[in-house]
């Protein structure tokens, strides 16, 4: 398994990538949809962010902290958990969640707002990374598709997220060039 400190790093140079990617962008671009099921750029880094700072950090901290709602001793990784983390990466298709107002992330405000959102979880990663070292490994948060997984795991699970949707960001890019948005 990866270390945090590799992960961290790779993790800053996916952030550096999203902006880049975002700066030419006009905000048109960032909001065009292939289709009504189908997320925008827009939409795709507002999910990263919020997914960053609501699900996994938030996990992160509950393993660190032994909350009540970690799991000692008795969480299991799934088979899609074990094959992820051996892999280090998700696998290579498009996951597709039903459209729900609980899970759809809304369209950007504007390009600031997405940049900002991805400097903040870079600054967040930096400040909880070191911290790591000391989070007990038997405690866990379960996810739904990969079980029980402890600090380290749930820190790793954002890189791999983050590195995920490029492949969904490459889709978008070429959905813009065909409509010519």
């Amino acid at each position: 398994m990866r270390s945090t400190t590799e992960a961290l790093r790779a993790f800053e140079k996916s952030v550096e990538r999203y902006i880049d990617e975002l700066t030419p962008f006009s905000m048109e671009q960032l909001l065009a949809k292939p289709s009504e099921e189908e997320w925008s750029i827009g939409q795709m880094v507002v999910h990263l962010i919020r997914s960053a700072n609501n699900l996994h950090l938030r996990n992160v901290d509950q393993c660190m902290a032994g909350s009540e709602a970690v799991l000692v001793g008795t969480g299991v990784k799934s088979e899609n958990g074990k094959a992820a983390f051996e892999l280090g990466s998700f696998p290579p298709i498009r996951i597709r969640v039903p459209a729900s107002p609980h899970y759809t992330p809304e369209q950007p405000d504007n390009k600031e707002q997405l940049i900002e959102g991805l400097r903040e979880v870079a600054e967040r990663m930096k400040l909880t990374e070191p911290a790591l070292i000391q989070a007990p490994r038997e405690n866990t948060v379960p996810h739904p598709n990969f079980g029980a997984l402890n600090a380290a795991e749930w820190f790793l699970l954002i890189e791999m997220h983050y590195r995920h949707h490029f492949l969904q960001l490459e889709r978008l890019k070429l959905f813009l060039e065909d409509v010519h948005v």
